[in-house]
């Protein structure tokens, strides 16, 4: 009798992110060089698609400027075949106009594309340094407590609109179960074709927590919003992150980690790269029964133009 082939399985990694500062840890790459690095690094270790971030220049805030994303985008494709995923997140205080100019420039394959508004706050984690490496980041922090991430119809409408003609396509991040049905509406509205690809974020303050019971209902949620019309992924934050991705792969989703995510590696330990999280996720999911995608795997899994059609 044959082996039965085992399940592919979509590893991203979202390499920086804007949640967490330079401060709460060493291993968070910051600079254009750190970024691209840890990003080659992670697709080495078996993610086939890197989701990014920039951060500003001079002293590693939170950017959606194009001119901080070009010096690291370049070096990524020269040395890798990985899907890049262009954030249209930016930070929660960006306006979608400006949150979308690194997309709209670059022309990825990819790009994520927030399917709703939420509260979005991680200001307990001022709480846990006593002194800053700059001085922009402990208010930064705390003032997430008042936190509106806005992503109305409208600012929907905006980004598809203007992103669509230049065959990009979406990491749909719902951060709660209303977000599917958003998302179901912006289908029938015509803005995206199917299929779509679904990231649930779980356990971000402000949205749905990070529990499997959370996630079953999610996926029976948009198992009769999408039919046979969805690939899904799951981000566990925090501490959830290993045991949410190891859960989702067993359920036929995809799974994406990262030092935007999670800084840990495991309970109480700083992970020391992106590569490192790829690598444990990996193992786990290998051992499980599952087998990490290719890029190309990835890009025919989620319908995606080819790196060759990019605009850098």
């Amino acid at each position: 009798m044959a082996a039965r082939s085992r399940t592919r399985t979509i590893i991203t990694c979202a390499i920086t992110g804007s949640i967490h500062t330079p401060t709460m840890s060493d291993a968070l790459p910051a600079t254009p060089d750190d970024i691209a690095s840890q990003a080659v690094e992670a697709a080495e270790a078996g993610a086939s698609i890197l989701h990014l971030h920039a951060r500003d220049l001079s002293d590693g805030r939170p950017s959606v400027n194009p001119d901080d994303m070009a010096p690291f985008l370049k070096r990524i494709k020269q040395a890798s075949n990985a899907v890049v995923n262009i954030t249209t997140g930016g930070a929660p205080y960006m306006t979608i106009g400006d949150r979308i100019q690194a997309a709209l420039r670059f022309q990825p394959e990819m790009c994520s594309m927030n399917m709703g508004s939420i509260n979005f706050a991680f200001h307990r984690l001022a709480d846990r340094f006593e002194t800053w490496k700059f001085d922009w980041e402990k208010d930064y922090v705390a003032a997430s407590e008042g936190f509106i991430f806005r992503n109305t119809f409208v600012d929907i409408r905006e980004a598809a609109e203007a992103l669509n003609p230049l065959g990009i396509r979406y990491e749909h991040e719902c951060y709660d179960v209303g977000h599917l049905y958003n998302l179901r509406y912006c289908l029938d509205a015509g803005l995206f074709r199917p299929p779509v690809f679904i990231q649930f974020v779980m356990g971000i303050l402000g949205g749905i927590g990070a529990e499997v019971d959370n996630l079953v209902f999610m996926k029976r949620t948009a198992d009769r919003l999408f039919g046979e019309d969805y690939r899904w992924s799951v981000l566990g934050a925090g501490g959830a992150q290993m045991a949410m991705a190891a859960t989702a792969s067993q359920m036929g989703g995809h799974v994406r980690v990262g030092l935007e995510d999670s800084l840990f590696i495991a309970r109480g330990r700083l992970a020391e790269s992106n590569a490192e999280q790829v690598a444990k996720i990996r193992r786990i999911i290998e051992d499980l029964g599952c087998e990490p995608a290719t890029p190309d795997e990835a890009r025919e899994i989620l319908d995606l133009k080819g790196g060759d059609r990019v605009g850098f």
